[in-house]
C-alpha cells in the first residue's frame, strides 16, 4: 500500500485530501481482509472485494461512497498489475454501483398547515399568495402550471381545474373546499384591484395586473417559510411532493396519485413510495419494543 501511495504523491501529484481517501479506502480494504485471514496480495479474488463492499453496504456506507471505494481499489490492483505483483485484477468484474435516486424532500402536515396559514393579511397581494399556496397543496401542480393557469381552466363548482401539462397532455385534477374558499376570496377582494381595469385572462396577477412568474412565486413561499419560521428547505416543489406522499400516506392508490400529477410513467410515481416507506421504518424503529 506505501509504494501505492507513493506512486499516487510522486506521480500522479494528488491532493493531500485526495491521498486520504484513497489511504482511508485502502486501510478499510485491508482491515475486512485481515479479518478474513486473507493476507496475500496474489491470494485477493473478486468475490472478497463483493464481501468488503457488502459489509460497507451493511453499515451504512452510502452508495456514493461505495463506489469511490471501487475506484480507488481499481486503481490499486491496476497499479499492482502494471508493477508485476499480482498477475490478474480481481476489480475487473466490479461494477460501479448506480446513484440513487434523492428521495423528495416533503413537509409534514403540521409544516404544511404553518404555511398555509402564513398569510394572514387581507390585501390583494396576501390573498393571491394564500389562493396560489392553497392550490399548489391541493392539487400537486407543477409550479409552472400554477403561475400560467387561465381563469378559464378553473371549475370553482365542480372543484377541478383543466392542465395542459408537459406534451401538451391535458388532465383534470379536483381540489378541496379550503382551496377553493380561498381562491373565492382571492376572485371577489383580491384580483379585480389587481387588474385595475385591464383584461387578462391570467388567474393569478402581479401587483401591475400582469401574469405571475415562477421566480416571483419562488420568492413568495421562500418569505413566507422565514415567516413561519420552518427550519427546512422548501421551494414550490416541495407542496407538489408533499401532496403526493400525504396522498399515498392516507391509503390513496399510486394510479391516481400518478393521474393528478400528471406522470406519463408511473415509474416516476413511485419514488413517493419510498418516502411513505421510509416514514413506517422510522416509526417502526420509534415505536416497536424490538425496533
Amino acid at each position: 500500500m506505501d509504494l501505492f501511495l507513493h506512486y499516487l504523491t510522486a506521480e500522479r501529484r494528488l491532493a493531500a485530501n485526495t491521498l486520504e481517501s484513497y489511504q482511508s479506502d485502502l486501510a478499510a480494504f485491508f482491515s475486512h481482509l485481515a479479518g478474513k485471514r486473507i493476507r496475500s496480495l496474489q491470494s485477493i479474488r473478486t468475490a472478497d472485494i463483493r464481501s468488503f463492499l457488502d459489509s460497507c453496504h451493511t453499515q451504512g456506507i452510502s452508495s456514493r461512497s461505495n463506489a469511490r471505494r471501487i475506484s480507488t481499489l481499481r486503481s490499486f490492483f491496476r497499479f499492482l498489475v502494471s508493477e508485476n505483483m499480482i498477475q490478474q485484477d480481481p476489480t475487473g468484474a466490479i461494477d460501479l454501483p448506480k446513484p440513487g435516486r434523492p428521495l423528495p424532500k416533503v413537509l409534514t402536515v403540521p409544516e404544511v398547515t404553518l404555511l398555509l396559514n402564513g398569510q394572514n393579511l387581507s390585501d390583494p397581494l396576501s390573498l393571491r399568495n394564500q389562493a396560489m399556496l392553497h392550490l399548489l397543496y391541493a392539487s400537486g401542480l407543477r409550479v409552472s402550471e400554477l403561475v400560467n393557469l387561465p381563469l378559464a381552466a378553473l371549475n370553482l363548482t365542480g372543484g377541478t381545474v383543466r392542465i395542459f401539462g408537459k406534451g401538451s397532455k391535458e388532465r383534470l385534477v379536483p381540489f378541496g373546499e379550503e382551496a377553493a374558499g380561498r381562491i373565492k376570496t382571492y376572485l371577489r377582494d383580491g384580483r379585480p384591484l389587481l387588474l385595475k381595469k385591464k383584461r387578462s385572462p391570467a388567474l393569478f396577477l402581479t401587483n401591475r395586473g400582469g401574469a405571475m412568474t415562477r421566480l416571483r412565486f419562488w420568492q413568495i413561499v421562500q418569505q413566507t417559510v422565514f415567516q413561519t419560521g420552518i427550519n427546512k428547505k422548501v421551494s414550490p416543489h416541495t407542496l407538489r411532493h408533499s401532496f403526493a406522499t400525504h396522498l399515498l400516506e392516507h391509503g390513496a392508490d399510486l394510479r391516481s396519485v400518478q393521474m393528478m400529477l400528471g406522470h406519463s410513467d408511473i415509474a416516476t410515481t413511485q419514488i413517493y413510495t419510498h418516502v411513505d416507506s421510509r416514514r413506517l421504518k422510522s416509526t417502526h424503529q420509534k415505536f416497536h419494543p424490538r425496533g
